[in-house]
């Protein structure tokens, strides 16, 4: 049966030349006239712009390229180790800055709080502050020491803490950490993709289905790896406020001075002086009162005098005991603000990247599927192999051949 001619396509462009040609030699014989001719001639371009213009057949879609379960247990694996990576830089920055904050912040408390507590007009004010402290304490209560320490914390924090804090902020400082996490994490993460061949779009949806801040409801206070890393900038991120929201709120009062276990003893100490200073003082006053006249002004200039004096002799050991314990309090504040990490710098680092160590490890944990190996498949032109003979069997062969 002879084969069938197949028929050529509307659309070669051989065919339609042929057709062309066909018509414009019709329109000679039809039309004449230059008009005639003219007019074919527009009518036959349309047609032919008109079916260039119609697009070809629709091509077929690009099949979804499969991934294995294994190059997608190698890809989580990478995810994990750039988190941890990118972990290690952010606290250097951040131990870094705050090791110049520690630095200032000491600076700070010897050049201006401990010259101001230890002053000898200070300490006269103080001594007023808490013979009214214990007029208003009632019977058995000792609120004296309570109410010097939280002021003594209140000025701490205006006088060191607050000039400190315009130049280097720790808060600022957690900010700058969590956004270098987020960027070196970033860039570790283009690279996977193409290191194991996986599509873009599929890698992105890995990363869409790995939670980064789980603080909901409400929901928009959820997000997903690849909403965090590709954030610009990353304050925008309705989660990222929240964190930042959630990790001040969990501070409260880290930070803003002295602990109360560092300045009680101070404030205690210094109100048992005070208060005997200021008993020294009202008998001498009760003194110059009696006296009356110059004599009852020589007394009190005396005794002020005296007072200031004693305060000079007694100054060094204050100041060495205020220093200790500023000290101290100053140590717990800073690993308290370095350390902690549901409230220290590191804070948004530890959520980001405890959420995708939670996620991950539930990941790498489950058992992976390998693929068989290919079984051997023998040829069939090859014969079985078979043992060799012993030297035994080969020798009685040759026997009997000889034989």
């Amino acid at each position: 049966m002879p084969a069938l001619r197949k028929k050529p396509a509307a659309r070669d462009p051989a065919v339609r030349m042929a057709r062309f040609a066909a018509l414009l030699a019709l329109a000679n014989r039809l039309y004449g006239t230059a008009t005639g001719r003219l007019r074919w001639l527009l009518i036959t371009l349309i047609v032919g712009l008109a079916g260039c213009a119609t697009s070809g057949r629709t091509p077929d879609p690009t099949p979804t390229m499969y991934v294995s379960e294994r190059t997608w247990w190698q890809v989580d694996s990478d995810i994990l180790a750039a988190s941890r990576a990118a972990t290690i830089p952010a606290g250097n920055d951040a131990r870094r800055l705050m090791e110049n904050w520690r630095s200032r912040v000491h600076k700070r408390g010897e050049a201006d709080f401990i010259p101001w507590f230890t002053g000898y007009w200070t300490q006269q004010w103080l001594a007023i502050k808490v013979a009214w402290y214990k007029l208003g304490a009632g019977e058995g209560k000792d609120p004296a020491a309570q109410r010097l320490a939280a002021y003594l914390q209140e000025q701490y924090r205006e006088r060191v803490l607050e000039p400190v804090a315009r130049e280097i902020n720790p808060e600022v400082i957690r900010a700058k950490a969590t956004q270098r996490y987020v960027r070196l994490l970033g860039e570790q993460l283009q690279a996977i993709p193409r290191r194991y061949g996986v599509p873009p779009e599929q890698f992105d949806r890995r990363l869409e289905d790995i939670p980064a801040i789980a603080l909901a409801p409400p929901a928009a206070h959820n997000a997903s790896l690849y909403q965090v890393v590709h954030a610009d900038p990353l304050d925008t991120l309705p989660a990222v406020v929240a964190l930042t929201a959630h990790i001040r709120k969990a501070a409260g009062g880290a930070g803003g001075g002295p602990s109360d276990a560092r300045i009680s003893p101070v404030a205690k100490r210094a109100s048992e002086r005070l208060v005997a200073r200021l008993a020294t003082s009202g008998g001498a006053s009760a003194a110059a009162a009696a006296v009356g006249g110059v004599a009852g002004v020589v007394i009190s200039l005396g005794a002020a005098g005296f007072g200031a004096i004693r305060h000079e002799q007694e100054r060094p050991e204050m100041e060495a005991q205020l220093r200790e314990s500023l000290d101290a309090a100053l140590d717990d504040l800073w690993h308290s603000l370095m350390e902690d990490p549901a409230t220290g710098v590191m804070a948004g680092v530890h959520h980001l990247s405890e959420q995708l160590e939670g996620r991950l490890a539930q990941t790498l944990a489950q058992p992976v599927d390998l693929e068989p190996a290919p079984r051997e498949v023998p040829l069939p032109s090859e014969p079985p192999v078979q043992e060799e003979e012993g030297d035994e069997e080969a020798l009685a062969d040759e026997e009997q051949a000889e034989e």
